[in-house]
């Protein structure tokens, strides 16, 4: 069978590299794990049991929560709280950061994550996942963390990554050192090195949009995605397109068989404004860290998406994310069209 590498020694052997490490961010990284074990096995046992279906309220984002999302967030915000490497954390499920009460011990890191991407899609059995950042804290070791700690750009990102449940769940994940992805064997209850040193092709014939959004975009996303549908053979077009509706499944086809994903702004709600959808802290940013350590890249049609400042906890993007030959063209088609004049 060779060397089987799991997901705990691969996390250690990394920590190797870092003179400074005390063991906190490994042990962070394993509270992350083991929260997507006990996830997943929800996951597989959702039509069996008690947790599918609406919770009967929205989040903070106006969004219909599941009752995996809500299990989801409190089994990732209870691990990493009792891990005692955590100071404060921000979900995409609740209005505020969650501060680490003062009987437990804090750490020096902060977690954002969007505890069940594509969650509207648990019923319908596709694929979902969990996508989480680890950022160093801003504030003192002895101060009290702020909800400032978690509003740090993406550039850094200490770790990021993503788990997917599907056909297998798998654990993807970088800390700047490449991208590697780990599949959860459940015979022996651990993830298995499965996908080392992860590389997203620079150019790739697959898309991802919701075009059924297309007639609220912006003319260069417009024109852009038109262009996609061209006999060109220099271009290599027409693309296939390819949108399931749950980002972290989009995200991971197209990171190992390369294209691009766009989720551009619209203006359904107001003519005269376009408004982004996906979330800078808890979904674009980790991934850029991904896609860019892959090799990729990520836009927001006009900057990298890693520099972009927050300014608000639930602050919405445009994210265009892929193969950096793909992305590079969209941004010169937004650009031309959307900016010029």
């Amino acid at each position: 069978m060779g060397d089987l590498i799991t997901i705990g020694r691969h996390i250690l052997d990394t920590e190797r590299n870092f003179p400074e490490a005390t063991g906190q961010f490994t042990g962070l990284l394993q509270h992350i794990a083991l929260a997507a074990k006990i996830v997943a096995g929800e996951v597989r046992r959702a039509g069996l049991v008690d947790v599918i279906g609406s919770a009967g309220r929205s989040n903070v984002q106006g969004e219909e929560v599941q009752k995996l999302d809500i299990l989801a967030h409190e089994t990732l915000a209870k691990l990493m709280v009792e891990s005692g490497y955590l100071a404060v954390m921000a979900s995409e499920e609740v209005e505020d950061a969650i501060i680490v009460p003062n009987d437990y011990r804090r750490g020096s890191y902060v977690v954002n994550f969007d505890p069940l991407d594509g969650s509207s899609n648990i019923d319908a059995n596709v694929s979902i996942g969990t996508i989480f950042s680890i950022l160093p804290r801003k504030t003192s070791d002895d101060d009290k963390p702020t909800e400032s700690d978690c509003m740090q750009p993406g550039n850094r990102q200490l770790a990021a990554g993503y788990v997917i449940y599907g056909s297998s769940t798998m654990f993807v994940y970088t800390t700047g050192a490449g991208v590697h992805g780990f599949t959860y064997d459940p015979s022996i209850g651990t993830f298995l090195l499965s996908h080392p040193n992860i590389r997203i092709p620079e150019y790739g014939r697959i898309y991802s949009v919701n075009t059924g959004n297309q007639r609220f975009w912006t003319e260069g996303v417009r024109r852009y995605i038109d262009s996609l549908h061209d006999e060109d053979a220099e271009r290599n077009t027409p693309f296939s397109s390819r949108y399931i509706g749950s980002l972290v499944a989009d995200f991971h086809r197209n990171l190992l068989y390369g294209g691009i994903f766009l989720y551009p702004a619209d203006n359904k709600k107001d003519p005269k404004k376009y408004k982004p959808k996906l979330r800078l802290l808890y979904e674009a940013n980790p991934l850029a860290f991904v896609v860019e350590q892959a090799g990729g890249k990520a836009s927001n049609g006009i900057q990298r998406i890693m520099d972009v400042e927050p300014t608000e906890l639930h602050q919405r993007v445009q994210l265009i994310i892929g193969s950096r030959i793909n992305v590079e063209e969209a941004e010169r088609f937004i650009k031309k069209y959307d900016l010029s004049g």
